[in-house]
């Protein structure tokens, strides 16, 4: 298990997202197991970065109006009593952790 546990879950996720070479030549990618996390690219590469950067906004933004995110191997980004606590208000994300304290960022 990473140190970093958002990271660990994004790494997690992207392992398992599944390309396609499209009939015109661009690609396409997506994460069976996160409705709605998929992206297009004129090269692989392209593809990869963006499926990435979609991912993280989805987790971000399931976070934020606290959906159930899926658990991937040994993430689990769920809400309980005694492991990881997280509080989101408005446009800011807060990560209590026993590992690292207390940590923010704002989502624009």
């Amino acid at each position: 298990m990473l140190k970093f546990i958002l990271t660990g879950y994004i790494e997690n996720a992207l392992c398992q997202a599944e390309y396609d070479k499209l009939e015109d030549g661009t690609f396409s990618g997506r994460i069976p197991f996160c409705e709605g996390v998929i992206a297009f690219g004129k090269t692989l590469r392209e593809c990869e970065d963006g499926l990435r950067s979609i991912l993280e906004d989805w987790v971000l933004l399931g976070l934020k109006l606290g959906h159930k995110l899926p658990v991937l191997g040994e993430y689990d980004l769920r809400l309980r009593k005694g492991s990881l606590h997280m509080f989101v208000e408005l446009n800011r994300f807060a990560v209590v952790s026993p590992w690292v304290g207390i940590c923010s960022l704002t989502i624009e």
